[in-house]
């Protein structure tokens, strides 16, 4: 086995594992509705804020836009989960290929990672976070979460970008 493949093989498998990660997120998003909801509801109404704080005007009491935010949070995982698998799944079929057909072939990858990126950072670390002061719940903050994950997917976003040394190259080590 070469390092090439070693190298390759390894891109793969992080994609796939995020592919996985966001299939149980969306499993669980949907298997248990109201869980996540809670959380997206309490967080949009600023009711764990700081009493008092002059912020309260964003708040949004609307259940219907609770459900609005959540499906869409939902969607964007989706989304995230379906482009995570579909790179990994490209990639491993051009596990063998000349460089070239692998290196373009991370597009898949990296428009997968970037979108769930976003997802952690717009959505829960600024409007979340900063809009609507998740940061001053004790209860209902997510941020510490989120930059979890953001992390995550920008660890196997760097070395999704990194390029493989040749075969050539590895044998020469």
């Amino acid at each position: 086995m070469t390092t090439q493949t070693v190298s390759r093989g390894s891109k793969i498998l992080l994609l796939a594992a995020m592919g996985l990660f966001f299939t149980l997120v969306v499993l669980n998003n949907i298997a248990d509705f109201n869980s996540n909801y809670e959380f997206v509801h309490h967080t949009l109404a600023m009711d764990t804020t700081f009493p008092g704080n002059h912020g309260m005007w964003r708040a949004i009491y609307s259940p219907a836009m609770y459900v609005v935010f959540y499906v869409g949070i939902i969607a964007w995982e989706i989304a995230s989960m379906v482009l995570c698998w579909w790179g990994a799944i490209a990639l491993l079929r051009v596990v063998h290929a000349p460089d070239r057909a692998f290196q373009q072939t991370k597009k898949i990858g990296i428009a997968a990672l970037a979108l769930g990126m976003l997802l952690w950072f717009v959505a829960f670390e600024c409007v979340g976070g900063e809009w609507f002061l998740m940061w001053q719940s004790s209860k209902w903050n997510g941020q510490e979460a989120a930059f979890r994950m953001f992390m995550m997917e920008a660890v196997v976003l760097v070395l999704l970008h990194m390029r493989e040394l040749d075969a050539d190259a590895a044998s020469l080590t």
